[in-house]
């Protein structure tokens, strides 16, 4: 009889996999809460890596980390129209505090626009106060109807930064640098993930926002996933806090402003686009362990090897992880591994110490070789690199190979409903084609140039909707 796999096939059923990906990889559970979610901690330990790669980033623009309340007066929410509109369906209310009824109800931030404005109207007094950049680490709730982990939750963490600037060109250069030079460098470069940036529709754009950069992914599935957004929020948000300095000219004037955020469901993103039915594939730069050092049998010149190995990879910048624990099968714990996906294991037995040599195992291209124990610990860095630029080139294929170039509606909807995405032109499909898009659960990801750019306005001649299907 065939052994039953570990993993529900990604061809049988795609939604199924993944959670099984989440659980057997022990990357969450679902909280008691409905939609709430517990990150263990190989899943934490993922983000955390997120975390250090972007926060070095954002503070090289010169943005600084703050901290802000989790509650928010309700009448704050309430001072933007388009704003409270946009998140009203998801918000979370505190009504009852110390047993007693509040005298305005709080509400959990969606978002920290609001509470954010109320500090900087205080914050800024003059040009020589601006740009005021700040950036904060937190939690948002948003109620959510159908919760899938990491995707879409109730609550999630990430980051979001907040700024105010003098000028709007100020505004939309530090929003564009936002997008380009933090996140889309981020994405590539640590995530291996090869998305596409472009500019969202008036349809599809944060809540209170004049404009909204993404950054779209394609999954294993075919299926879209916002990544992050980068939003100029122009001076409606200063407006409703007035929100002034003093010019250099002695006058009063509003800021500009933008706002930017990348969440958890980078995680979701990062199991959907490199997994497989063997599970997680790790990305060498975001791993958190990079390679894993497995005695095979509890021989004590084994053991004595694989910690030696494990001491000098460390000594060489490999984030590793000796596996010594000869009392679990050594199966199991190979399979445990592979399933979360660290980029390389080396397994060590007596028969390889005869020889001199490491078996080495590769989870992104797969297969395995013995290699020399000399030479393993020069080759390991090199090895790292191979298969993080696989990655990205296997994304880069996977996203060329599932598009379509379309010139009408319908080619449009055929191709996102197929299991891909098209490229048609914003002028053949318009905000009357994509209203009707909704009827086909398909929405317009993102504008983009006729040359891959991000256009410069809604209407620029030459725009192309890349539209799909997404989570």
């Amino acid at each position: 009889m065939a052994k039953a796999p570990v993993l529900t096939p990604q061809a049988d059923d795609f939604p199924r996999w993944y959670q099984d990906l989440i659980t057997k990889a022990e990357l969450a559970d679902n909280g008691p809460v409905r939609g709430t979610m517990v990150i263990r901690p190989y899943g934490y330990g993922l983000w955390e890596r997120m975390q250090a790669e972007m926060d070095a980033r954002i503070k090289e623009t010169g943005t600084q980390n703050a901290y802000f309340p989790l509650l928010i007066p309700e009448s704050y929410l309430t001072r933007e129209a388009d704003h409270v509109e946009g998140f009203a369906p998801e918000l979370a209310v505190v009504t009852h505090g110390g047993g007693k009824e509040l005298e305005e109800p709080a509400v959990v931030r969606p978002t920290s626009e609001m509470i954010i404005n109320a500090s900087f109207a205080k914050w800024v007094q003059s040009y020589r106060d601006l740009p005021l950049l700040i950036n904060q680490w937190a939690n948002v709730v948003r109620w959510e109807l159908r919760p899938r982990l990491f995707l879409r939750t109730s609550e999630f963490l990430w980051q979001e930064g907040h700024t105010a600037h003098a000028t709007y060109e100020e505004a939309r250069d530090f929003a564009s640098h936002i997008h380009r030079q933090v996140y889309e460098d981020f994405m590539r470069n640590v995530l291996a993930m090869d998305v596409v940036p472009g500019r969202k529709t008036v349809r599809e754009r944060f809540a209170g926002a004049i404009n909204t950069l993404t950054l779209e992914g394609m999954m294993g599935d075919g299926k879209a996933l916002q990544m992050a957004t980068s939003h100029e929020l122009g001076q409606n948000f200063a407006k409703a806090f007035n929100t002034r300095y003093l010019s250099k000219d002695g006058r009063q004037e509003l800021v500009w402003q933008t706002s930017w955020g990348s969440t958890t469901r980078m995680i979701g993103a990062l199991v959907m686009m490199h997994g497989d039915d063997s599970g997680l594939r790790v990305p060498p730069r975001l791993a958190q362990i990079q390679a894993v050092v497995l005695a095979i049998k509890g021989d004590e010149a084994v053991l004595a090897k694989v910690r030696e190995l494990g001491d000098r990879l460390k000594a060489a910048g490999v984030r590793v992880h000796v596996d010594d624990r000869t009392d679990i099968p050594f199966g199991r714990r190979a399979v445990d591994w592979e399933l979360k996906g660290v980029p390389v294991r080396i397994e060590v037995g007596p028969r390889d110490l005869e020889n001199g040599t490491a078996m080495l195992a590769r989870r992104i291209p797969g297969g395995k070789e013995p290699v020399s124990l000399d030479a393993l610990v020069s080759l390991l860095p090199e090895v790292l690199e191979e298969d993080q630029a696989l990655l990205l080139r296997q994304s880069r294929e996977r996203r060329t190979s599932r598009t379509a170039e379309v010139s009408t509606f319908d080619e449009a909807v055929e191709a996102a409903t197929s299991g891909g995405w098209a490229r048609v032109p914003w002028a053949a499909l318009g905000e009357e084609g994509e209203a009707k898009l909704a009827d086909h659960a398909v929405t317009v990801r993102c504008l983009v140039a006729e040359d891959g750019s991000v256009p410069e306005a809604d209407d620029a001649p030459g725009n192309v909707a890349v539209v799909a299907r997404a989570y």
